[in-house]
């Protein structure tokens, strides 16, 4: 007895530590992910327009002699000092002011809708170029920073005199206040916090470099491969590796760091083995998961394969370090992030002079966790085979109630049944299913697992004659209680209670063929007939 109370303290600690670190990655997520098309409009610009491009234009890649003849005439021009301290007119060009003023602005934008709504967005955008003309180097930390900051304390001001201002003065005070606290955070901005965000920068691309200099750059596989499969990856990605690479395609044109999360090599190999070596519904699924993830970019869909059998984290790890170690030796990079991470969208954006090398590290870490999963796969098949499906099944269950603190009579039914792990937390599921109209299935961005999600059960419902029922995707930290019911990964789940706690809930382990759509569909066409025979 005096045992368990300290452990169950640590498991609650450790499960409420996680929840915030996905929480923040959610949040970061939500400031670049819907800027995500801006990232990959400047990566293609530079891709093409740039000295080094596939067309290289000086007007558009702003490196062209504004003053020789025949130049291109009302372009924007900045004077740029030559080596021998003469001094001419210089192209802007696109690729200059995209990544100074356009992505660090929207990034801002983005984050003070988060905080504060429109209003947070434009204080935030006000405050943000105060930091943008006050540093040297492209402003992505700083956004991310000083936008969701200046937004909190917008809300805080308009808090101060909420419901206190006379009827018809509440625009005057509202535009007034929002002008004043932006001007003010924008001239702080200006003189207090980019010196800081620029050392801090500094000090971030010297770890890089210095993890370059001693060949340990392969090491963020340690970090980035289990981070995904936690879904904690963006706040890495998107907070960490996205700025940086980006300072990096400034001043040499490309980066490898583009590519530490985003390669679908590691995924790929672990979904080969189980299609080979797997057992049961999980080699059956894992063909049809390689499409998704390889193809279509959603890397989710193999972090299920991961949680079966937590041991092949070592062949994502080692894949990932191969792909990244690969690019060290082959110098070759991206010019933007490939978001989402299909290989077509790494095509894209690779550098014109690395497609050879880019090649190489998405093939040689597929085949490098192919291997290491198949030894792993291979060693354990006997006892696969002999446990049947409910083995993994039994392990899964008892980890979900774990992480729900009790048992429940539900999940032991499906060990029963054979089927893939759902999770009703509210030990309800046929309850007030006659009033279900909107469904909600939620991934941390909104954009990945959540969209294939909802299209599986949006079909599936169509084809049962039930096409009264609405089923949207949505960022997790977008949730509210206006659906009437929630379906998330088992990961995510925590997070989308917070954020919907009086929703009735639902977790799936693999969201390609998960057998809880069949149950949702069963359960909304029975309500459905009772309600129509009454």
């Amino acid at each position: 007895m005096t045992t368990t109370a300290p452990a169950a303290s640590t498991l609650s600690r450790g499960r409420t530590a996680q929840v915030r670190l996905q929480r923040f990655g959610a949040f970061l997520t939500g400031m670049i992910m819907p800027n995500l098309p801006a990232f990959l409009a400047w990566g293609l610009i530079t891709a093409l327009f740039i000295s080094r491009g596939w067309l290289p234009n000086g007007v558009l890649g702003g490196f062209g002699d504004a003053g020789a003849p025949g130049a291109w005439q009302g372009a924007a021009t900045q004077l740029v000092e030559a080596d021998d301290g003469t001094t001419f007119q210089q192209y802007l060009g696109l690729v200059g002011p995209m990544v100074t003023y356009l992505l660090p602005l929207l990034i801002a934008n983005a984050g003070g809708r988060l905080v504060h709504g429109e209003r947070g967005g434009v204080v935030a955008t006000i405050a943000t170029l105060g930091i943008i003309v006050g540093s040297t180097v492209p402003m992505f930390l700083g956004a991310m920073i000083v936008g969701p900051l200046a937004a909190w304390v917008m809300r805080l001001v308009d808090g101060l005199w909420e419901g206190r201002i006379r009827p018809g003065f509440e625009m005057l005070v509202n535009m007034f206040s929002a002008a004043i606290v932006g001007g003010a955070l924008s001239v702080g901005a200006f003189f207090g916090i980019a010196p800081l965000v620029t050392q801090l920068s500094a000090w971030l691309g010297d770890l890089v470099g210095w993890l370059a200099d001693n060949h340990l750059l392969p090491a963020m596989a340690l970090v980035v491969e289990p981070a995904k499969v936690l879904f904690l990856n963006n706040a890495i990605g998107n907070g960490v590796l996205v700025p940086l690479g980006a300072q990096q395609v400034v001043a040499d044109g490309k980066s490898l760091l583009f590519l530490v999360e985003a390669n679908p090599g590691p995924g790929l190999g672990i979904l080969l083995a189980y299609a080979l070596l797997g057992v049961g519904a999980a080699r059956s699924t894992a063909p049809g998961a390689i499409v998704v993830q390889f193809l279509g970019g959603i890397h989710e869909v193999y972090f299920p394969f991961v949680l079966m059998k937590p041991a092949l984290i070592l062949a994502a790890i080692a894949g990932g370090a191969t792909g990244i170690a690969t690019n060290v030796v082959m110098g070759s990079g991206l010019v933007g992030p490939a978001a989402p991470g299909s290989i077509f969208a790494v095509y894209a954006q690779t550098a014109r002079d690395s497609y050879l090398g880019v090649t190489l590290s998405v093939v040689l870490s597929a085949a490098v966790s192919f291997l290491v999963a198949a030894v792993i796969l291979r060693a354990t098949r006997a006892r696969d085979l002999a446990a049947g499906e409910s083995g993994d099944l039994a392990a899964a269950v008892a980890q979900t109630e774990a992480n729900k603190g009790r048992s429940s009579a539900a999940l032991g039914a499906l060990v029963g049944d054979g089927a893939a792990v759902t999770h009703d937390p509210d030990g309800e599921r046929g309850a007030d299913v006659a009033r279900v109209r909107v469904i909600v299935f939620a991934c941390d961005a909104g954009m990945g697992s959540s969209v294939m999600g909802a299209a599986v059960l949006r079909d599936k419902l169509r084809k049962a004659g039930a096409e009264h029922v609405t089923v949207v995707n949505k960022a997790v930290a977008t949730l509210d209680d206006s659906a009437d019911l929630v379906i998330s990964q088992r990961e995510l789940t925590a997070r989308a209670r917070i954020q919907a706690p009086t929703t009735r809930h639902l977790s799936v382990d693999n969201f390609m063929s998960s057998p809880v759509y069949d149950q949702v569909v069963a359960e909304v066409v029975a309500a459905q007939d009772g309600t129509a025979a009454r």
